[in-house]
């Protein structure tokens, strides 16, 4: 009995939490050590090096981006081949969009390294020849990884349709600790700075990209590996079709991180975009529970929609929503109990940047109690293989909103404004998502 078939006789909170925990687990372990690299950077370098590394964040996003779109839309479309009894067409899918991910992440690394200067200029890094160098430097290093983090990042969701959660955990926390360690010696005993950052967050993704590929390569009796194959690019297109959501939503947080950057620098400067660094990385530490369960448990459902169980959906789809508004209540408390120390740990207290940080914050934190149900309707759609709902919940609640209210408020109420926009943004898609879900509720069954 497959993994995917372990929860299917009754799908409760308690079997699906279970199944969705390590990746769960994964993500928030992902999270707090990005936040360590943004420790050390604001700690042992200055708030300079931190404002370099968001400068930064749009083209990581970018390749993290196209990764999510591989790795989730193939992982639909695998999931439910494996649901239809199909396994070895699974196999040469799976290794199909691996391949083509790691090509395509080449070709980025080389163009990226060709054009990373005038690329650069464009995200505001010339604002200062320090900052400047500062994004030069961590930027170039992270480019030598881009097929690495591509490969990590499908990963992140093949792991889990092949039926290996609690594998993908392992390897991630393998990876994190020799990044938090490499941090510590690069940063703070060999005085490296920015570069020793990027050092230390490369082999951090590399490391785990390897021992994937080792895995699908030996692991023949896994529910997927590595096979002989022919180029599909009908599967490659449909796949970025159906992931085109969570494609959207990292290349949305690239441009709405870009507008945050030009909008802080106006108004403050990189002291501002200081702050906002402390806040996206807040954010990451407090939300990856709303992602890890939904890339979690979204090959059960391609799963389950594969065979037909109208009765399962309804009962993924019920539980799932308590899940998501127990948490995002859960999580909007949290950030309220450990937001100040989550900004402590990044900004001395009482410098400029903590209370730009802290005054943001109770206005950011609102987007908590919305996020949820609109990640988890984008990535029902797409475990559904509905991608064009996902992408269209996606653009609206990631970019048109967002920069709409980037547009207008800003310049009606001041800063206030730039942290107010994410958190409407979230609410305006509760509503496109609840518009969606009733009148598909037919088509899926899912209610």
């Amino acid at each position: 009995m497959s993994n995917l078939e372990e929860t299917k006789k009754d799908y409760t909170m308690k079997s699906l939490l279970t199944y969705a925990a390590p990746t769960i687990l994964a993500m928030i372990f992902v999270s707090v050590y990005t936040m360590v690299d943004g420790i050390f950077l604001a700690r042992f370098v200055d708030s300079t090096a931190l404002a370099a590394v968001n400068i930064f964040m749009p083209i990581y996003a970018l390749i993290f981006a196209i990764a999510l779109m591989l790795g989730t839309g193939g992982s639909a479309i695998i999931a439910k081949k494996m649901g239809e009894n199909n396994p070895r067409e699974a196999q040469r899918d799976f290794t199909n969009i691996v391949v083509f991910g790691a090509l395509l992440g080449l070709i980025i690394m080389i163009l990226g390294l060709v054009f990373i200067r005038p690329i650069l200029e464009v995200l505001g890094a010339g604002t200062s020849s320090l900052l400047f160098d500062y994004t030069f430097t961590y930027g170039q290093i992270i480019l030598w990884t881009s097929p690495f983090l591509i490969i990590q990042g499908m990963f992140e969701a093949l792991f889990v349709t092949a039926g290996k959660p609690k594998l993908s955990l392992l390897i991630t926390i393998i990876g994190g600790s020799t990044n938090i360690a490499l941090d510590y010696l690069f940063i703070v005993v060999m005085n490296m700075g920015v570069k020793g950052a990027a050092l230390a967050t490369s082999i951090g993704i590399v490391i785990p990209s390897i021992l994937g590929i080792i895995y699908f390569l030996t692991s023949s009796k896994s529910l997927l590996y590595f096979t002989k194959f022919k180029f599909k690019w009908g599967l490659i297109l449909e796949s970025s079709i159906n992931g085109s959501s969570e494609m959207v939503t990292n290349l949305s947080s690239s441009v709405v991180t870009f507008a945050f950057n030009f909008l802080m620098l106006k108004f403050i400067g990189v002291e501002g975009v200081a702050a906002v660094t402390i806040m996206l990385y807040a954010m990451f530490i407090l939300t990856p529970l709303f992602m890890g369960y939904s890339v979690g448990i979204a090959p059960i459902i391609s799963y389950n929609y594969g065979r037909q169980n109208v009765d399962k959906l309804k009962k993924i789809f019920k539980n799932s929503l308590v899940f998501i508004t127990i948490s995002s209540i859960s999580i909007f408390v949290l950030s309220h109990l450990l937001g100040p120390y989550l900004i402590r740990f990044m900004a001395v207290q009482g410098s400029d940047v903590y209370e730009i940080a802290k005054n943001g914050f109770w206005f950011f934190s609102l987007s908590f109690l919305f996020m949820g149900i609109n990640i988890f309707t984008s990535m029902l759609f797409t475990a559904l293989s509905n991608g064009k709902i996902s992408a269209i919940i996606s653009i609206l609640r990631t970019l048109v909103f967002v920069l709409t209210a980037l547009l207008v408020l800003p310049p009606l109420i001041g800063i206030n404004g730039i942290w107010i926009a994410t958190p409407l943004a979230e609410l305006l898609s509760v509503v496109v998502c609840t518009f969606f879900l009733f009148r598909n509720r037919k088509v899926y069954q899912y209610f």
